[in-house]
């Protein structure tokens, strides 16, 4: 509501004009003019007035003295209400009226917009009035009834209990703590949990992959998986690996000389081997009688050696391939010749002639060299010199056959050579291919069979070359079963050994080689080399018709307990 005499509200004229007297304040705080309350007392009571502060509801008549407002401007007398007099609270209000923006109080009367719930009096503004402050009533904890709601102008100061975050009851914080605790451990548990979950996936992953690569090596050793090989020297490179055995016999034709190998081809490993047989190696006929690899050869024929030599090593031999010297030396030159290490020199045939082969390093040889360097042997050289001799010459000749198959059966087909019935032309050609794959990309080697002075094989061998080339076990003969006796023609009769071998043989003994001796004898001997062969020697000599004058000890051959050599004096 605007003032309609132009002052500020209050009765004051900020332009120091005259002023219109103020009878008192309505219910809403604002002035009630003289002029107004004339014209309407109905609106404007009675011109009854409260009393001072120290009543607040005493009502108050008369004049009251003026008081100086506190902005310098003197108020007149009122009339019946006192001008300058601060209004005590009315009757049915609880609390002060509110200051107006200048510290006035005004009832919560805003001249300048609605009217506002300050709440209480200004106090500091009060003190620089004259007159009397009414007194403010007390603030009250308890919330307004339903029943008396709270208006702008019996507004009340706020209680703490409307703000639930100013102060919560205790026994609530500590159920809110509980709580947050409860869930807290609750989401470490689970957590945990979580964290032990995956701990046990990879310890049991790590087992998974132990147990599958013990079980995965366990079968490798055992040679039960199909495409590694197995271990070296266990059980499965026995009887797991694929081998391809092929016998073959080098022999010169105006000769009783032969020279005998193994081709082995590991289709497993991939690893090919010449595994050299050496001719005093024991092995037993069909017969059960004990010969030497030489005379099986030369006396059995090539069926019985291999068989002989099956059941010795405990191999598989599919074939035997017989090359006699001439064969070599063509199919040496049929394939372009061959290059290896000649570990001696090779003299021409004739005296005069130029050396075959000279010693050194990558020597060329053509077919004629490549035979007279395989069947060499010199006059103070071990029979196994020439062994190795040939083993080199067979693997240079692999080195340079063709790896094709059919290349290589043409190859042997031009050899022209007549083949033992247990091999084909185009099996030999296979093979012999293989093998060649294996010497042209280093996969191949060259052994020799280790043979004791007996003619037997050690059980280290057995266990090692043995099992690892051809995966067999050897079985040899038993010395005790039937003493083996060789035999040296000395009698200048050609048919005095082998009547001597019938006597021997059926007494019992097992005749192991019979040769002619380098001169004739007059008298027969009968030699053992070991003491406890005495008795055996004595027993051999009986046999034959000898005197026990004729058993002495010296150095008999290496693969029999007993040598006898037959003099002039023997009559069989």
């Amino acid at each position: 509501m605007s003032d309609p005499y132009g002052t500020d509200g209050y009765g004051w004229d900020p332009y120091g004009g005259q002023q219109p007297q103020i009878v008192g304040y309505d219910e809403y705080g604002r002035p009630v003019y003289a002029q107004d309350a004339a014209q309407n007392p109905a609106a404007h009571g009675t011109g009854t007035h409260y009393g001072p502060p120290h009543d607040p509801y005493a009502p108050q008549t008369g004049p009251q003295p003026a008081v100086t407002d506190p902005y310098g401007v003197q108020q007149p007398d009122g009339g019946q209400y006192a001008t300058g007099q601060y209004p005590a609270v009315p009757p049915q209000a609880e609390q002060p009226y509110p200051a107006d923006p200048y510290g006035r109080p005004n009832g919560g009367y805003d001249p300048y917009g609605p009217a506002a719930d300050t709440g209480g009096w200004d106090a500091a503004a009060v003190a620089g009035h004259t007159g009397t402050i009414p007194v403010q009533a007390a603030p009250t904890d308890a919330p307004p009834s339903a029943s008396q709601p709270r208006s702008n102008a019996q507004a009340e100061p706020y209680d703490t209990g409307e703000f639930a975050f100013v102060e919560e009851a205790t026994d609530a914080s500590e159920d809110v703590i509980d709580w947050l605790k409860f869930t807290e451990s609750r989401t470490e548990r689970r957590e945990e949990a979580k964290r032990r979950g995956r701990n046990r996936k990879r310890a049991l992953a790590v087992l998974l992959v132990l147990a599958v690569l013990g079980t995965t090596g366990w079968l490798w050793y055992e040679g039960r998986l199909p495409w590694l090989g197995a271990a070296p020297g266990s059980e499965a490179s026995v009887a797991g690996q694929q081998r391809d055995v092929l016998v073959v016999h080098l022999r010169t034709p105006d000769s009783e000389e032969s020279s005998t190998a193994l081709l082995v081809d590991n289709a497993t490993t991939g690893q090919g081997t010449t595994l050299l047989l050496p001719n005093s190696l024991a092995v037993t006929t069909s017969d059960g009688s004990t010969t030497t690899l030489s005379k099986s050869v030369e006396d059995e024929g090539a069926t019985p050696t291999r068989d002989a030599l099956n059941r010795l090593l405990g191999a598989d031999i599919k074939g035997t391939w017989r090359l006699d010297t001439p064969y070599l030396e063509i199919l040496v030159d049929t394939v372009g010749g061959i290059t290896l290490d000649a570990d001696v020199t090779v003299p021409g045939r004739k005296k005069d002639d130029k050396p075959l082969v000279k010693k050194g390093k990558a020597r060329e040889l053509d077919g004629r060299a490549a035979v007279a360097y395989a069947t060499h042997r010199g006059a103070t050289e071990p029979k196994d010199a020439q062994l190795a001799r040939f083993g080199q010459v067979m693997q240079a000749v692999l080195s340079e056959m063709s790896t094709g198959k059919e290349s290589a059966t043409k190859t042997v087909e031009a050899l022209g050579q007549i083949l033992d019935p247990s091999i084909s032309q185009a099996s030999l050609g296979a093979s012999l291919s293989s093998l060649a794959k294996r010497a042209q990309s280093n996969a191949y080697r060259t052994e020799v069979l280790p043979v004791r002075g007996d003619g037997t094989l050690s059980t280290r061998t057995s266990d090692g070359l043995v099992a690892e080339v051809l995966g067999g076990t050897v079985q040899n003969s038993d010395p005790d079963a039937a003493p083996r006796v060789a035999l040296r023609n000395a009698a200048g009769d050609e048919g005095a050994d082998d009547a001597a071998r019938v006597s021997l043989v059926n007494g019992g003994f097992t005749v192991v080689g019979a040769a002619k001796a380098d001169k004739v004898s007059e008298e027969s001997r009968v030699i053992f080399g070991d003491a406890a062969q005495k008795a055996r020697a004595t027993s051999v000599a009986k046999t034959l018709g000898l005197p026990d004058d004729a058993v002495g000890k010296g150095r008999g051959a290496n693969n029999a307990d007993v040598t006898v050599v037959l003099g002039e004096d023997y009559d069989g």
